[in-house]
């Protein structure tokens, strides 16, 4: 026990991002983002989006397809201009019925059984008598070719409905809204979810020029001044979770290894929500295996029995007996009977891997903001979604902070703040957007 402060200590030494460290990411963030626009071999995919930034004026009734899992959101949205936007009607729906009634996602459902579901909610929240524009957030790697041409690559995230890869989206969607008697709902736009994330924040905030997802996975986007293809302002949504330009640790590797990818989404690995708790495991783990922390049961040994929300409760514990602490140690892992150091060292460790995440997001932020305005001559917002900056303790304030001493004076020039359902509002501007260019 006596060894727990100089073994902490080399844990902090291997997982500290210092400002330097920081501004090196930021710069190597920068050259991926230039390879990646110039048609180049890089880890960020620079995916075009096909559209740019709302002017906030955008009016007018809009439907809005939420799809980024086993559960789809349909929203009817109103947008009033002067940045005002509001949800008229909603439905929130699975797409696998928990009675075995039905089950949208498996392999035997066809996609045109699946999109016709979904056409037939938009039915029940959209009346007849006028055309109403969609926009369809749809949060699966696909390959744009225009702002609703979006071909899906492959499903992610346990769906596995037959006959929608290789396909476009958009258009599996309008033929089922023409099939379902819903032809007046016109399918304009299919985005992800960091563009929705963006659009919904510069729809009240035109200084809006990254869109970032800090939840259970990572990504961000944001507006390129003058893009290759058009010349004109465009969203880029970047993949940067795919970025491998950060040093790993022992941990980082343990955990890619063992993942289902080896060597891909590697910055997603050590920053996203899905890998924090499993990180925060593996270390834990080899301190009760070095006999720093008395032996676990083996709970202790199965890969992602720690998440992302156990984190929270550690973090937020300022009781002297850290009995919060205690209790999780007992309840995931079988340790019990901590000292109080070994307790404060449980602590540390979430502290040390929440606080690198955050620091490697604000380094990607910052090679964003350094490629489009090298001097932050001008303000920008960055638009956050996600519950690792919306829920984890002091998760949104270290971001900041981490800002402020990566750019230093210039930072009062940046804001970061929440963007709440960008998933629903971005889609439904999306489509604002394109109906009123047309």
């Amino acid at each position: 026990m006596k060894k727990l402060p100089a073994v902490l200590a080399k844990i902090e030494e291997e997982l500290a991002i210092s400002v330097d460290y920081m501004r090196d990411i930021a710069a190597r963030f920068q050259e991926a983002m230039n390879d990646g626009l110039a048609g180049k071999q890089s880890s960020l995919k620079m995916l075009p989006a096909f559209i740019g930034s709302p002017t906030g004026q955008e009016q007018g009734k809009v439907v809005a397809i939420d799809f980024g899992g086993t559960n789809v959101r349909v929203l009817l949205v109103e947008l009033a201009g002067q940045g005002q936007a509001s949800i008229i009607e909603k439905r929130s729906v699975p797409l696998k019925d928990k009675y075995g009634n039905y089950d949208y996602t498996c392999a035997t459902a066809l996609g045109a059984e699946l999109f016709d579901f979904i056409a037939g909610k938009i039915s029940e929240i959209v009346p007849p008598g006028s055309i109403y524009p969609l926009g369809h957030t749809f949060s699966f790697p696909c390959r744009q070719y225009g702002v609703n041409e979006a071909v899906l690559i492959s499903w992610t995230k346990e769906i596995k409905t037959a006959g929608v890869e290789g396909q476009n989206v958009g258009q599996l969607l309008q033929s089922a809204l023409d099939r379902k008697g819903v032809g007046y709902v016109k399918s304009l736009a299919v985005i992800n979810d960091t563009t929705g994330t963006l659009l919904a924040a510069a729809y009240t905030d035109t200084a809006t020029t990254i869109g970032a997802i800090c939840g259970t996975g990572h990504n961000s986007c944001y507006l390129e001044p003058c893009h290759p293809l058009t010349k004109q302002p465009m969203i880029v949504n970047m993949e940067s979770g795919n970025f491998d330009g950060v040093c790993q640790t022992t941990y980082d590797m343990l955990l890619d290894q063992a993942s289902e990818k080896p060597g891909a989404q590697r910055l997603e690995k050590m920053a996203s929500g899905q890998y924090l708790g499993e990180l925060i495991r593996l270390i834990v783990g080899r301190l009760v295996t070095d006999g720093h922390i008395s032996q676990g049961s083996d709970r202790l040994q199965v890969p992602y029995s720690f998440t992302t929300a156990d984190i929270s409760p550690i973090l937020a514990d300022e009781s002297p007996e850290l009995g919060a602490v205690a209790s999780l140690a007992v309840t995931r892992w079988g340790i019990s009977g901590l000292a109080l150091c070994q307790l404060a060292a449980v602590k540390k460790v979430a502290q040390l891997v929440t606080i690198r995440s955050a620091h490697l997001a604000a380094a990607t932020w910052a090679g964003v903001l350094f490629k489009i305005d090298p001097e932050l001559n001008r303000k920008h917002t960055i638009a956050v979604d996600g519950s690792l900056y919306e829920k984890l303790p002091e998760y949104a304030n270290t971001l900041a902070k981490a800002m402020a001493e990566i750019l230093g004076d210039k930072a009062k020039q940046v804001t970061i703040r929440l963007s709440k359902d960008g998933s629903g509002i971005g889609a439904a501007i999306a489509a604002a957007t394109v109906y009123n260019r047309k």
